[in-house]
């Protein structure tokens, strides 16, 4: 906490969404997995008996299963992946937080959402929750791998953290070789700052997976462990529920006469989808 209390002033929140803003209980993150694996096996035509550990290999290599999968020469198509996985989630166990709207809507920092997920199970999650109206902005899927091979160029020649040397993300006639970014690389960090204009020095980044958390910190971000009591590498404050933000860093209220000041007349727009 000495780092908050020395007189740090933020004017930037990054917010990770599924099993942050709301609780890893709900079961949202099961199902997407079951979903996952049903893709692999129907669509894919991988072997049942490997589809488990393979789903849960990948996501610990790659940060998600999808970018091991393309990793590993499978062809996909995002589109459709995204609407199989997030198609038939349990939306109907997310209700509308008014405790956690009134958090955000009072804190006066920029507020951005940045999840692996793509951009319709983001809109939907936080319209579930009652919460599309309270972020400037959300970075996703689709934010950090435009389909366009021109696009991101500089983040496809940064990535080396070890893609040249893996199966199937040689040579292809698109930019289907390419590898997708997401985190926790500290690629998709990197290209985090440079999209949304941050300065990591004055961000605060919310997570509940301790491995973003320390690729967050390697970035240079202040960071905030979600849905834990217990600190984790690179974590500067633990939350056990997004709810206890205002206990846990009652300075991001004392900073507001720091930040500009919140219109709340344009907190009604929508948050839009930065590209």
């Amino acid at each position: 906490m000495e780092a908050y209390t020395a007189g740090a002033k933020f004017d930037c929140l990054l917010f990770d969404m599924d099993d942050t803003l709301y609780p890893l209980s709900l079961g949202i993150n099961l199902a997407c997995r079951k979903n996952i694996e049903d893709y692999m096996l129907n669509k894919l035509q991988i072997e049942e008996t490997l589809v488990p550990k393979m789903c849960l290999d990948l996501y610990r290599e790659y940060g998600t299963t999808m970018a091991g999968l393309k990793v590993l020469g499978y062809d996909l198509d995002y589109d459709d992946f995204h609407a199989c996985v997030h198609g038939a989630l349990p939306y109907e166990k997310l209700k509308p937080d008014p405790i956690l709207r009134q958090l955000l809507l009072s804190l006066p920092q920029r507020k951005i959402i940045f999840t692996n997920s793509d951009k319709a199970h983001a809109a939907t999650v936080l319209k579930k929750l009652g919460l599309e109206d309270c972020f400037e902005g959300i970075i996703c899927f689709e934010t950090l791998n435009p389909s366009s091979p021109e696009e991101h160029v500089e983040e496809e020649s940064d990535n080396t953290d070890g893609g040249s040397s893996s199966p199937g993300s040689d040579s292809s006639a698109s930019h289907h070789h390419k590898r997708i970014l997401c985190k926790p690389s500290l690629e998709s960090m990197e290209a985090v700052i440079e999209i949304a204009k941050l300065d990591a020095n004055k961000t605060v980044f919310f997570d509940d997976s301790p491995r973003n958390i320390a690729a967050g910190k390697a970035a240079g971000f202040h960071t905030v462990i979600v849905g834990s009591s217990a600190a984790v590498a690179g974590a500067d404050v633990a939350l056990e529920s997004i709810h206890n933000i205002k206990e846990a860093l009652p300075e991001l209220w004392d900073a507001g006469e720091h930040v500009r000041a919140v219109d709340l007349r344009s907190a009604a727009v929508e948050a839009t989808v930065l590209a």
